[in-house]
């Protein structure tokens, strides 16, 4: 397949691109800083853009199978790039008709386990308190998203950690694995990866855990 992938100099954005250039398919990274980008194959093309023009972003997707976005904010203080980015993803891809998209968002933004227990009902509320503007943000980036007219995937990960991928996580559409407080990065790239050919996934929020 033919997949761009923005945030890919991020945890999650540079596993993709690893990932899917092993599986064999043809990457277009596009990013900020080429720098940032420490992932290198044959099959992969380097994009420099600056994500506040759809209009320079389109030939970044134009012909592409798919889109993956780890977009997203690194720190509390830059809650809002991710609606703001990701508006400039759906336009572009909207302009050029390219209709399969999957992004990143996390799990507090999605609905809880039926089966959540006391402890991580705690966890999730602080978590969730402390982090406030964040969320806000990958809430509105959702709306923005589902408003769209992609066949787009949410992807809803919980606390991430740099590990090798194993391969062994659960999804659940339209929820959350029950007491899923943990994933590898890696994992998640693996699970966006693997969602972007599920039709089942379409116009789905996806919850990714251990």
């Amino acid at each position: 397949m033919k997949l761009t992938v923005f945030g890919a100099t991020g945890g999650i954005g540079q596993e993709i691109v690893r990932q899917a250039l092993d599986a064999g398919h043809h990457v277009t990274a596009v990013v900020r800083n080429p720098a940032g980008l420490t992932v290198r194959g044959d099959a992969l093309e380097v994009v420099r853009a600056a994500l506040d023009d759809p209009e320079a972003v389109r030939p970044a997707v134009a012909g592409r199978d798919a889109v993956l976005s780890g977009l997203g904010a690194r720190s509390r203080k830059d809650a809002g790039v991710a609606t703001r980015l990701t508006r400039t993803v759906l336009r572009a891809m909207e302009a050029e008709g390219t209709r399969r998209l999957v992004v990143v968002s996390a799990a507090p933004v999605g609905p809880a386990p039926e089966d959540d227990g006391p402890l991580d009902r705690a966890v999730r509320g602080i978590v969730s308190a402390v982090l406030k503007d964040v969320y806000a943000d990958l809430r509105a980036m959702e709306a923005e998203v589902a408003a769209s007219a992609t066949d787009w995937t949410v992807v809803r990960p919980p606390r991430l950690q740099n590990r090798p991928p194993t391969g062994r996580y659960r999804t659940v559409v339209g929820g959350f694995p029950p007491k899923g407080r943990f994933i590898a990065r890696a994992d998640v790239a693996h699970a966006m990866l693997a969602l972007t050919t599920d039709p089942g996934a379409v116009k789905q929020g996806v919850g990714v855990a251990d």
